[in-house]
């Protein structure tokens, strides 16, 4: 069945999708359009590139989060580093590796720009917070007098994975300006909304949502400064896993409970990375079992007759 799929971010919660996805495609699920916020970027960019969930697996069970985190230059200097990296480049880690990371994956599949892709078939969502506005590449890439097929994807994938503070932010030069971007999740952390249209869809669109177990979450160790910055900051991001979803959006959601890890936790073992994905599977198996997209249509979209996708 023909579908869109929405990720949400999550950090390095991202291999629970993983779980989903290999269930919803065993049960006939093929993927037209997709987007992402943060970690489901990362998701939805390789998905668009035509990866499977069956080779995504390794992947994210190989990955090592703690790759992305290296310093340099004056960085790698004790105290003072970060601290200098976090004043002076507005970030504590550079986003490079991240960037390279994408990058080497999406051209294992030919892709490395929006150009090479399905026309619409990709969204990412990251934040300019020059403006302080949304911004959904590829498609808001002309205000900034970009081309956007010329635009690489993992540069995109990039901005929206920029956690604030983490990561250094990338820029964006415009008539003059310079747009600092960061981590979609600042202003929309799940934007299962990207492809609604007026009237009655198509096809549905799913959304994969990480949904947080509070009770089972480890608490953080504040010892200083940066300590606490860091646990602020974990706080604010997971925040959006226990804001309310309205029915209309909770019916085509699958609810991924994330056994209580952070969007931060950078030190993942192999074991809560398989439970996470297990995690995934379990969500999807939920989701079907109730799942009707003809009585979704009659209940939230069937005001109009016209059909558009």
């Amino acid at each position: 069945m023909k579908a869109d799929a929405v990720f949400e971010g999550g950090g390095v919660k991202g291999i629970a999708f993983i779980g989903a996805l290999r269930v919803m495609e065993e049960n006939g699920y093929t993927w037209e359009r997709l987007a992402g916020t943060s970690a489901g970027s990362i998701v939805a960019a390789l998905l668009g590139a035509g990866y499977s969930s069956h080779e995504l697996k390794p992947i994210f069970e190989e990955l090592d989060y703690l790759h992305f985190l290296k310093h340099s230059g004056l960085g790698r200097l004790p105290l003072i580093g970060p601290i200098y990296e976090l004043v002076v480049r507005e970030g504590i880690y550079r986003a490079d590796r991240i960037e390279l990371f994408i990058e080497e994956l999406l051209q294992r599949k030919g892709v490395r720009t929006f150009g090479d892709l399905p026309p619409g078939k990709l969204k990412v969502v990251a934040s300019d917070v020059t403006d302080g506005k949304m911004l959904i590449l590829p498609d808001d890439l002309p205000r900034y007098g970009v081309e956007p097929d010329h635009f690489p994807v993992a540069r995109a994938v990039r901005m929206s994975s920029s956690i604030p503070f983490f990561f250094q932010p990338a820029k964006l030069q415009s008539t003059g300006h310079v747009h600092y971007i960061v981590d979609g999740a600042l202003l929309s952390n799940y934007p299962v909304w990207l492809f609604d249209v007026p009237g009655t869809p198509r096809w549905p669109t799913i959304g994969f949502r990480l949904s947080d177990d509070q009770d089972k979450r480890e608490a953080t160790s504040i010892k200083g400064l940066f300590s606490f910055s860091r646990g602020l900051l974990a706080t604010m991001l997971d925040a959006h896993d226990r804001l309310y979803v309205e029915k209309a959006k909770a019916v085509r959601t699958i609810f991924i409970h994330t056994l209580g890890v952070r969007t931060t936790q950078f030190q993942l073992s192999k074991e809560m990375r398989q439970q996470l994905f297990e995690s995934g599977e379990v969500a999807a198996h939920k989701f079907l079992a109730q799942w009707d997209f003809e009585d979704y249509v009659k209940v939230f979209r069937n005001s109009s007759p016209k059909m558009l996708v």
